[in-house]
């Protein structure tokens, strides 16, 4: 069942994976047979073991990023977050939407994202 403290601890747990590449934090995030979407429309990693390995090999540096978000619709069945990454070097930033449905350990079954890069000044 999702519920907003599922969300939020999810969030920060992706985070903590995020910036530490460790793949006990990535595994830990997903079930066993959990399907993630880099992309709407992409064929998923599925499995946590593919999941953590394909993560690793589009891993981002520790502290080369910042982010921010918010729910926008938390039900038993799904959450839906919006968000900004800025990415320090090169400079870029990007609106992110994710959909995330999790089981009842707060683990997520399915993860998809939309990533939108802002324009850049000239």
């Amino acid at each position: 069942m999702t519920s907003l403290d599922a969300v939020t601890a999810w969030v920060g747990n992706y985070r903590r994976a995020w910036e530490s590449n460790d793949p006990r934090d990535i595994g830990g995030l997903f079930t066993d047979d959990a399907a993630y979407f880099t992309e709407p429309y992409a064929k998923p990693w599925l499995g946590r073991d593919e999941i953590v390995a394909q993560w690793l090999r589009a891993r981002d540096e520790p502290g080369t990023t910042t982010f921010e978000w918010h729910p926008l619709i938390v039900t038993d069945e799904l959450a839906i977050i919006e968000a900004t990454t800025v990415y320090r070097e090169p400079a870029r930033t990007y609106s992110n939407m994710w959909v995330l449905r999790l089981d009842n350990q707060g683990q997520a079954r399915q993860f998809t994202e939309w990533w939108m890069k802002h324009p850049q000044a000239e």
